[in-house]
């Protein structure tokens, strides 16, 4: 099979968007951890030092990754991973917060969140994958930001620690979300 029929056979078509629910959807918990301030980096730093940033972050990602978890993609200055797995996800995610700081790179901020997505060309689309792009954006520096649909399916027993930070109207979301900050029970000190 050639690579453009490879790809077109999983190309998401037309007629599969307007049926709703796409075949071989499957429920999978997605993050983006994306690089705090980068716009204000890139007024200072060269377009090369901005790559190796991102080069660096997309590193730090894959070395994070351990199976269930997959780095999906780098985007910029953000980074996807996803996994059949809330739990794994989301403490994966907390060590990609500190391998940031522990690496002297900038802080990140970082969405999750589950639902019902579909796999195409090495990519995953669906509501939790828009869904984390979003919360993402409201965390603040350091933070790791979970939506309620995946604070629900966390093992509770995980060794995290959960505060709620509120319900959040996010930009494309028809209704608030509810969102939990999460960190490890032991760290003793978290952004607020």
């Amino acid at each position: 099979m050639s690579l453009r029929s490879s790809l077109e056979a999983e190309a998401i078509t037309a007629a599969e968007r307007a049926a709703g629910r796409l075949p071989e959807a499957r429920e999978i918990t997605v993050a983006f951890a994306d690089v705090v301030g980068l716009t204000e980096l890139g007024e200072k730093l060269q377009p090369d030092d901005l790559e190796r940033l991102a080069n660096r972050l997309a590193t730090a990602a894959r070395d994070a990754a351990n199976p269930p978890v997959r780095f999906v993609k780098s985007i910029g200055d953000a980074v996807m991973l996803v996994s059949s797995q809330p739990t794994p996800l989301v403490t994966t995610m907390l060590d990609l917060v500190d391998s940031a700081s522990a690496n002297d790179l900038p802080s990140l901020r970082i969405g999750v969140a589950s639902g019902s997505a579909v796999s195409r060309a090495g990519d995953w689309f669906g509501n939790p994958v828009n869904l984390a792009s979003r919360v993402s954006a409201a965390a603040r520096p350091g933070a790791v930001l979970v939506a309620d649909s995946t604070r629900a399916i966390v093992d509770d027993d995980a060794g995290l620690r959960w505060s709620s930070a509120g319900a959040y109207r996010l930009k494309g979301v028809s209704s608030k979300v509810n969102l939990s900050r999460v960190r490890r029970a032991q760290a003793a000190e978290y952004p607020v």
